[in-house]
């Protein structure tokens, strides 16, 4: 009996982008004896299982699980409730079992999430059971002191003892609309931020974030695939409509309330919390212009805050990984963008420059900050594609990380888990160092891909683009020029040019079909410098240009056919699609739009207005930036070019009345154009049964598109 070799697209859909297996979400002890994570138990396999690493000194490392779900739950079937449903979208998390934990500030207990019910697990004991308190339970997070772990369920705030005991509600919301330390729709979304309460370093109190929805307008996704279910009820902050409102409170654990005052009119947005044992409770609060910020030091008893440092910018403000906080000696540490570069500042010190282009800050040390890192406009080489590992402090910067590559990095004390990809080896490598030294690997149970990505890296045009270039398996230069397929993400926070293999293995595929294959990161893609980033600001049209100017400079040194271009994309690389056929189809002859954002209008508030600005006061920016209005096609030239559109039907972050209002127009307008929607499928990538269907189905439109041969 012989078994068929599974094809590249199944088997990337049943691996889950091949992350299933690897291991993640590490978390370093402070006394340097154990690295808990997370990982699956084979390379298809969805159930997380929590995992220990310990570290003896002198002795071999050796892993054992500590939380297993299909022994907790008896091989009974998880249950999710809706909102942890939601909750799973905003952080795009796809698997099953323990998606997640957090420990007590030694790292002696953990707390997590399963099936709607909280579980502790002692972390030397590798023991591990459910508390039993009201549920479906979403985000437990144990005291720093490991006596308490508090938890939300129904919207309200609740702490119980980690032995089950003393279970009670510290704040319960007063309407349906109100829930008590959970993160709202944008703050999960676009801020970054998931959480919404955290425990005070005593283990005494919590801040806890209030959430009142009412404001915010609804909208109702329905399933045309079942009819008689009833549609889902969603609060969607548009564009210029209003947000929830978001209100923080200090709360005792013997019942003592006092809210946090800030001008909340002034600065809605809680974008970060940080509570340590280094200073007071730290906030930092945004405009909803996102032009200025200020981080704010909270006075826990009276809950008055003071102003510690204001940021401002003319364009816009981002938010970070890891920053603000406190170090160790009371000075803030914050990433801003001074004198054109993205740097590091410890109290009223930069500590880099335009070297490098900070990406978050990792962790705060006694005498460093660990930081990761692209390389900046000054940099001595491009680095295309790299993110790195850094130590900085007033002495200067080193870096950790080894070799070209995407690297980044957990530590505590002494220890350190750095996570490496490269371009020679699919997966990641996780090492554990101790004091710079290599003492153990990380297993990873992840499947090896049945293709190579085969990627040359390299950089475009007059504005130097950074751009990946993949060519079919085995082509030869006499084979002549092949069409091409653009294949972007090609627009702010999504990086697509990566020093990393797995990234590229779909576009390899595409290219295997008889394609050459470029992605292109222009303008507003992170990693360069603020002014490349804030390039969009208004005109997130031009990252269409940017396409244009990295295909032409390639097609000089590569076999590119420009007399057929293709391009595809997903969410903003769908959006970027469908203006690249509509408004320069001299250009492109054909395109794959998959979840596009076709009106600026109906995405949400955060986003859109940190580039576009308010519609009301800016009404022809976003026509200008808006594939349609509502009076059409927004510019389209008169030349139709075939397009596939592609939008799942459960989508609830860019919903599919985007694609449905875009057939409508293009139909409107005589323009053919084919329509694939996905019953039961969210902003996510598809399951497994019709992953491999969906890639041959957009390779055949492209051939008839292009006018190939099969």
């Amino acid at each position: 009996m012989t078994s068929q070799k599974i094809s590249f697209p199944r088997q990337q859909a049943r691996t889950m982008r091949f992350t299933l297996g690897a291991p993640r979400a590490f978390t370093v002890s402070p006394d340097g004896e154990r690295v808990i994570f997370l990982r699956s138990g084979s390379g298809t396999d969805r159930t997380g299982r929590l995992w220990v690493l310990d570290l003896p000194e002198g002795g071999t490392a050796e892993e054992r699980v500590v939380a297993d779900p299909e022994r907790l739950l008896g091989g009974s079937a998880e249950r999710l409730s809706p909102q942890e449903r939601a909750r799973r979208e905003r952080s795009r998390e796809g698997s099953s079992g323990i998606v997640g934990y957090a420990v007590d500030a030694a790292a002696e207990l953990a707390a997590f999430a399963l099936s709607g019910k909280v579980y502790v697990a002692e972390l030397r004991a590798g023991t591990a059971r459910a508390l039993p308190v009201p549920g479906p339970v979403i985000d437990p997070r144990p005291s720093p002191d490991g006596r308490l772990v508090a938890y939300v369920a129904k919207g309200a705030l609740r702490v119980v003892g980690a032995g089950g005991d003393g279970d009670l509600a510290l704040a319960e919301p007063e309407g349906p609309n109100v829930s008590y330390g959970l993160a709202e729709f944008v703050a999960a979304e676009e801020m970054q931020r998931s959480r919404g309460f955290w425990w005070s370093p005593e283990s005494d109190r919590l801040l806890v974030a209030r959430v009142d929805d009412s404001p915010v307008r609804r909208w109702w996704i329905a399933d045309p695939a079942h009819p008689d279910r009833k549609p889902v009820e969603v609060a969607y902050p548009a564009a210029g409509t209003p947000n929830a409102e978001v209100r923080l409170f200090v709360m005792g654990l013997d019942g003592t309330r006092t809210e946090v005052v800030w001008d909340r009119t002034r600065y809605p947005y809680l974008a970060q919390v940080h509570w340590s044992s280094a200073g007071a409770p730290l906030i930092l609060v945004q405009a909803r212009d996102q032009q200025s910020q200020l981080f704010l030091a909270v006075d826990p008893e009276t809950g008055t805050t003071r102003t510690v440092h204001v940021d401002e910018d003319p364009v816009w403000l981002e938010i970070f990984p890891g920053v603000p906080a406190w170090a160790p000696d009371g000075r803030l540490v914050r990433i801003a963008d001074e004198g054109g570069a993205r740097v590091l500042a410890v109290g009223d010190r930069l500590l880099t420059g335009a070297q490098l282009q900070l990406q978050a800050v990792l962790d705060i040390g006694d005498s460093d900050v660990l930081v990761s890192a692209s390389a900046g406009e000054e940099a001595a080489e491009p680095e295309i594609g790299e993110s790195h590992v850094y130590r900085v402090n007033e002495l200067g910067i080193e870096r950790v990380s080894e070799g070209a590559g995407v690297h980044s990095a957990v530590r505590a004390g002494a220890v350190t888990v750095l996570v490496s990809h490269s371009l020679e080896r699919p997966g990641a490598r996780a090492e554990v160092l101790r004091d710079g030294k290599r003492i153990a690997t990380v297993a990873s149970f992840a499947e090896e891909p049945v293709l190579s990505a085969r990627v040359r890296l390299t950089e475009g045009g007059a504005r130097r683009i950074p751009c990946a270039v993949l060519l079919p398996d085995g082509y030869k230069e006499s084979d002549g020029p092949l069409p091409v397929l653009m294949d972007p993400y090609g627009g702010p926070h999504g990086r697509r040019v990566l020093a990393a293999h797995n990234p590229h293995l779909t576009s390899q595929w595409f290219a295997d079909q008889g394609f050459a294959v470029v992605v292109a990161d222009g303008r507003g893609a992170p990693g360069r410098s603020p002014a490349w980033e804030k390039a969009v600001k208004n005109n997130l049209v031009l990252t269409v240009d940017d396409q244009i100017e990295a295909l032409h400079a390639l097609a000089g040194r590569f076999p590119l056919d420009l007399g057929k271009v293709a391009i595809r994309g997903w969410s903003f690389g769908g959006y970027l699609a469908a203006l690249a056929v509509l408004r320069r189809p001299d250009v492109f002859h054909a395109a794959v739009v998959g979840a596009p954002v076709t009106d600026q209008r109906l995405y949400d508030t955060h986003y859109t207005e940190r580039y576009l600005g308010d519609p009301a006061k800016q009404p022809e920016v976003y026509a200008h930036n808006s594939v349609l209005t509502d009076q059409g096609l927004s510019e389209a030239a008169d030349e139709a070019r075939p397009m596939m559109i592609i939008h799942g039907l459960a989508d609830d972050n860019v919903v599919v009345a985007h694609a449905l209002r875009l057939s409508s127009a293009l139909l409107s307008a005589g323009r053919p154009h084919e329509v694939l929607p996905l019953s039961g499928v969210t902003h996510m990538t598809p399951q497994e049964q019709v992953a491999e269907n969906l890639l041959l189905l957009q390779v055949d439109f492209l051939k008839r598109s292009l006018g190939l041969r099969g």
